[in-house]
């Protein structure tokens, strides 16, 4: 098994960054990882921390519920019915996982078997193929168009008889959101080739100029064929957390809880508490989130379009996915610049010559690494 997996994609982004570092020369500047800078809000780590003091009995600090406390589930539930009108049940349609990383490994091997084939976007997150490789299941390419949008172009899949489609939007990389239709048409494969469908909502709240990250779980029919994930992660800044939840089709998140039950002890009461705190909240933390990613979008764009460069602002998410000049990708920016960025290539076939770019970290050091980026620009 373990010789089925591939390279991980981001450790050997960080052992490059490492390397690069060790070589005289300004610091590194590291736009690769999706690491939010933005700390959890206020209100979960007073939950987090008032948990971590209760210690008169092992409610805390024993064996949390393997299925998590059923009032976080009911928060995420509300959570669901307030953004995607969509009405959750706690008990049977929403799984509490370690990290919604582990529950993409979770999904696959509740979803496809040995042999199977599992549709993966192209581009897409490096880490689906993991899932498939665990899985012993085969991916195959579902290619998304760049002239749409980089939405999914289902002509490339013809032929493919799927066990499971997996979807992003908004998109990591590359930075759109799901147009009119797209997830309409996914669920209406799915129904009609009997497969199951996973959509990986982790930017959900990421959407600009007045668009919307839709849960799959609004369109019609999506609940019998369909499960989402969505993260704590980047929304509340909680990516050390690790936790998240699979939600949607009950079959499918029946199967990842009787995997749990099996591979892990629940998750820590005292996250759990603190990331319900943070689902009851008010919204302006996560309201003051987007608008900081907003923001740092905005200048990223104006920069390097003042530059010359040719770049879509994106749509959603907190990267930006652009075609730099030939002999200026991912290995030319850390060399020149010292600036690292993320290789198009290492999130699928037609990320070739592309590079993504963060907007997770501080607001000095987005402005320097932009500065050097121009500057290379500019030089020609």
């Amino acid at each position: 098994m373990l010789g089925r997996l591939p390279e991980q994609f981001f450790a050997g982004m960080l052992a490059a960054v490492a390397a690069a570092r060790r070589r005289p020369g300004p610091r590194v500047i590291d736009l690769g990882r999706g690491n939010p800078d933005l700390p959890p809000p206020a209100a979960a780590i007073e939950a987090l921390r008032a948990a971590a003091h209760e210690t008169a009995t092992p409610a805390v600090h024993g064996y949390p519920a393997f299925q998590g406390a059923a009032s976080l589930r009911e928060a995420l539930a509300a959570r669901y019915a307030a953004d995607h009108a969509v009405a959750l049940d706690p008990d049977t349609e929403v799984a509490v996982v370690p990290g919604t990383k582990t529950a993409i490994m979770l999904a696959v091997l509740a979803t496809a078997g040995p042999g199977d084939a599992v549709l993966l976007p192209d581009p897409g997150y490096p880490d689906y193929h993991s899932g498939v490789a665990l899985a012993g299941a085969r991916p195959a390419a579902l290619g998304l168009d760049a002239t749409a949008g980089w939405q999914p172009d289902w002509a490339t899949a013809d032929g493919v008889r799927e066990a499971l489609c997996v979807l992003n939007f908004p998109s990591n990389p590359c930075a759109v959101c799901a147009a009119p239709g797209t997830l309409e048409a996914a669920v209406g494969r799915a129904d009609e080739r009997g497969s199951w469908l996973l959509h990986d909502l982790a930017y959900g709240f990421l959407a600009f100029d007045g668009r919307r990250g839709r849960s799959v779980l609004e369109v019609d029919g999506a609940r019998e064929v369909a499960v989402e994930l969505w993260s704590a992660s980047k929304v509340h800044g909680m990516a050390g957390w690790r936790i998240g939840f699979l939600v949607g089709a009950a079959e499918v998140v029946g199967r990842v809880k009787d995997l749990l039950d099996h591979l892990a002890a629940g998750v820590w009461t005292g996250i759990q508490r603190g990331l319900e705190a943070a689902l009851r909240a008010d919204g302006a933390d996560v309201r003051a989130r987007h608008a900081t990613y907003l923001a740092r979008r905005d200048r990223l764009v104006a920069a390097l379009r003042a530059a010359g460069a040719a770049i879509d602002a994106p749509e959603g998410s907190f990267y930006a996915w652009w075609r730099p000049p030939d002999g200026l990708g991912a290995a030319a920016l850390l060399e020149r610049a010292r600036v690292a960025v993320a290789p198009g290539e290492g999130f699928g076939a037609r990320g070739a010559g592309w590079v993504r770019l963060s907007l997770a970290l501080p607001d000095a050091d987005l402005d320097e690494a932009l500065d050097r980026i121009v500057a290379l620009l500019r030089a020609g």
